[in-house]
């Protein structure tokens, strides 16, 4: 039988960046749902290239669109819970990137939760994958962690 590899730690990840959950994510159980952590994923990401001048939502001429996605659960988060997402990079393509996300309750310094989502870049005009820019090549580059995956044509 194969064993469950335990939960990341903030020293795993290379950059931060802080959410707060909301009365209504929690559940009938009492927790954040699952789908409220891919919310978490989505909005840490697509926020830290927003504050990085990296995507404009409603003028980007190339943006990434979700390919694939995954995540693992290892404790419960629920509203006032403040979330910090920890994230990196272990794959950087052409035209995709393969963002690690974990998120940590309040000062645990244990991940909540650990997931992925590949993004592939698109155009905007014809929606057909595209080369990833060198600004935003560049400033992807600063989320790639020690001994991940990085594209040699970059």
């Amino acid at each position: 039988m194969k064993l469950r590899a335990p939960p990341g730690t903030r020293a795993d990840y290379v950059d931060f960046y802080p959410l707060q959950t909301r009365w209504m994510d929690n559940d009938a159980y009492g927790h954040v749902n699952n789908v409220v952590a891919y919310s978490l994923f989505d909005t840490a990401v697509n926020g830290w290239l927003i504050e990085r001048g990296l995507l404009d939502p409603g003028s980007s001429e190339e943006y990434g669109v979700v390919a694939e996605t995954g995540c693992r659960y290892f404790a419960e988060m629920s509203f006032p819970d403040r979330i910090t997402a920890g994230l990196r990079i272990s794959h950087l393509g052409n035209s995709s990137v393969r963002y690690e996300v974990a998120l940590f309750r309040n000062d645990d310094d244990t991940a909540a939760c650990e997931g992925f989502y590949v993004h592939v870049y698109v155009r905007r005009a014809d929606h057909k994958p595209a080369r990833i820019a060198a600004v935003r090549r560049a400033a992807l580059a600063q989320l790639v962690s020690s001994g991940m995956v990085r594209d040699p044509d970059a």
